[in-house]
């Protein structure tokens, strides 16, 4: 009949408080949801989005189908079925789709094309940095070096940890990177 819920106090402390199912009242966190909604904004480029990069008759694209669907450039969406149909049209037409996040924010034709005109890059800051003009004291090594006694020729084989083992965690890196067990003076 009870059950414990997590009602968030800050950023990292939740309280645990015990209430009958179906009466859960929990407090305002327009603040809070606010704050989350910023983290998640921040981690925006981990989302699985295809890059687009709007073509220069992008406008004339969407008013051509608003025309056909018979809508003028400046029209509001009168009825979800309408704004379904333009919307599919538009991504047939252009393979690029309106996001689930996104469709509360498109209300009018205006809004349709300010979205199609924006550019979407799904490349991270760090591809971002290793494409890059660096200054010459700078420099980004995309592939790392990973030390192993029997392929080292700078040291000969002689590590800086020499009682430490190189241990390759994961199915992808164990076929990219070789992990050795170091040699131990006990038994």
């Amino acid at each position: 009949m009870f059950r414990n819920v997590l009602i968030p106090v800050s950023r990292t402390n939740f309280q645990v408080i015990s209430v009958r199912h179906k009466q859960i009242k929990l407090p305002k966190v327009d603040k809070k949801l606010k704050a989350a909604a910023e983290s998640l904004a921040a981690r925006g480029f981990l989302r699985p989005n295809k890059p687009w990069d709007p073509p220069a008759n992008i406008e004339e694209t969407i008013l051509k189908i608003c025309a056909q669907k018979g809508l003028k450039a400046d029209a509001q969406f009168q009825g979800l079925d309408i704004k379904f149909d333009i919307l599919n049209a538009c991504y047939k037409e252009t393979g690029h789709s309106v996001p689930n996040s996104l469709l509360h924010t498109i209300e009018c034709i205006g809004d349709l094309k300010e979205f199609y005109k924006t550019p979407v890059d799904t490349k991270t800051p760090y591809d971002a940095l290793l494409k890059m003009d660096l200054p010459k004291n700078l420099h980004v090594q995309e592939n790392y070096v990973r030390f192993h006694p029997d392929k080292d020729t700078l040291f000969n084989g002689v590590s800086a940890y020499p009682k430490s083992s190189t241990i390759v965690t994961g199915l992808r890196w164990k076929k990219k990177y070789e992990g050795y067990t170091a040699k131990r003076s006990w038994p």
